[in-house]
């Protein structure tokens, strides 16, 4: 499967964003697809995943509820809409898929280019 990230754009404290990662390849339905981010400096952090049914994890701990994946198996995309933006979520994001709904990145094999999101204070 082959995946491509994009939405991602400077928006100010409070703002929102939705970003979406497309998905070419017969396979998609049967993929976990799940969101990243790696911010200046840091490691690369989970940020949620959905299966094809539409179950869902998030990093509660990262995203306190801001956050929402969904996914459109008819148009092989998945979209993360974030709400209340703030300055630490600023990083390059990358969609990416697996075969369970995992919070580690080595659990990934495919991954997206990223698109960068920028949060100004």
């Amino acid at each position: 499967v082959q995946l491509q990230a994009s939405g991602g754009g400077l928006v100010q404290a409070g703002g929102s964003l939705r970003l979406s990662c497309g998905a070419s390849g017969r396979t998609f339905s049967s993929y976990v697809i799940g969101w990243f981010r790696r911010a200046p400096g840091k490691e690369r952090e989970f940020v949620a995943a959905i299966t094809w049914g539409g179950d869902r994890r998030y990093n509660t701990n990262a995203i306190e509820g801001r956050f929402t994946i969904s996914r459109d198996n008819t148009k092989n995309t998945v979209s993360l809409q974030m709400n209340s933006l703030k300055p630490e979520d600023t990083a390059v994001y990358y969609c990416a898929a697996a075969r369970g709904l995992y919070s580690s990145d080595s659990y990934y094999p495919y991954w997206g280019q990223g698109t960068q999101v920028t949060v100004s204070s």
